[in-house]
């Protein structure tokens, strides 16, 4: 079979459409699981709250605003056909020059620095975007793209757990995890986390995590099981919508595992805020 072209203005394009679109509208699943989160939400200040927030998504798909005014790190994960050839650049540039114009026409506020301590400059262009690539059988490309903002990604935690640790160590330390974060992530929050793999393996499968669809329920029926554990545990701190009290401090909780050394159990938790945006494009 001949390898398959696709130009490079068609890709650079297409995922600026993504980029603009994800920055603008709230997934349905999130909507739904907010409409939802009212039904059960027994404060009165987390009820309005939670109402104030699909008014906010409400007004930024129409009018075309960002749903939030930290529009955040761009990441992207790609899976790409290994018969896909991209004719007139590469695949990183589009990605790069797709996410410098949409922040740009766009009007996404720009959050990216030089360097991390010697040059706290703004790059004025949201660039460079954080890449995760994996080559696939096929002729497609699969783009996920999501704008993390800084607020709930600063919560997020990372810790290597001994080999015979328990399920409810895994739980305690998501419950502190969030415990320790109260409003700053803006709840209610999604969480993603990744267990297994190795140090840095896990920080990608929790983020991974973090585009499943709300009620998506992990295949193994464990780990479902798990997810359903964990999250009751953290709606029962009672931190609730924005950290002012109530049943709602987590809309849903997913996760992501890998096989791992005998002598290792890595488990990151990335926290993601209400204005879980996400989106994802194949071409």
């Amino acid at each position: 079979m001949k390898d398959r072209i696709i130009l490079f203005n068609e890709l650079k394009n297409k995922i600026y459409e993504l980029i603009l679109k994800t920055s603008y509208d709230l997934p349905s699943d999130v909507y739904i699981a907010i409409e939802e989160s009212i039904k059960k939400e027994e404060s009165s200040l987390g009820i309005s709250i939670l109402h104030k927030l699909l008014k906010n998504a409400d007004i930024a798909k129409s009018e075309k605003m960002p749903i939030c005014q930290d529009t955040g790190t761009a990441v992207f994960f790609i899976e790409m056909g290994e018969k896909v050839k991209i004719k007139g650049g590469s695949i990183k540039d589009a990605i790069f020059e797709a996410t410098k114009d949409a922040y740009d026409k766009g009007y996404l506020r720009k959050s990216m620095v030089k360097d991390p301590i010697f040059d706290r400059t703004n790059t004025n262009t949201n660039l460079p975007p954080i890449i995760h690539f994996d080559i696939i059988e096929g002729e497609k490309i699969k783009i996920k793209f999501a704008p993390k903002g800084g607020g709930a990604e600063n919560m997020s935690s990372l810790k290597m757990f001994k080999p015979l640790d328990t399920e409810e160590a895994i739980t305690n330390f998501v419950v502190d995890t969030v415990l320790k974060a109260g409003g700053n992530p803006c709840p209610p929050i999604i969480i993603g986390i990744g267990i297994g793999g190795n140090f840095e393996e896990s920080a990608i499968l929790a983020k991974k995590a973090l585009f499943r669809k709300i009620g998506e329920r992990n295949s193994n029926p464990k780990y479902a099981k798990l997810e359903e554990k964990i999250k009751n545990a953290v709606n029962n701190t009672g931190i609730g919508p924005q950290g002012l009290g109530g049943r709602i401090t987590c809309l849903d909780l997913f996760i992501e595992y890998f096989p791992c050394h005998i002598a290792s159990l890595p488990v990151a938790i990335n926290l993601n805020c209400h204005a879980a945006r996400h989106g994802e494009i194949e071409i």
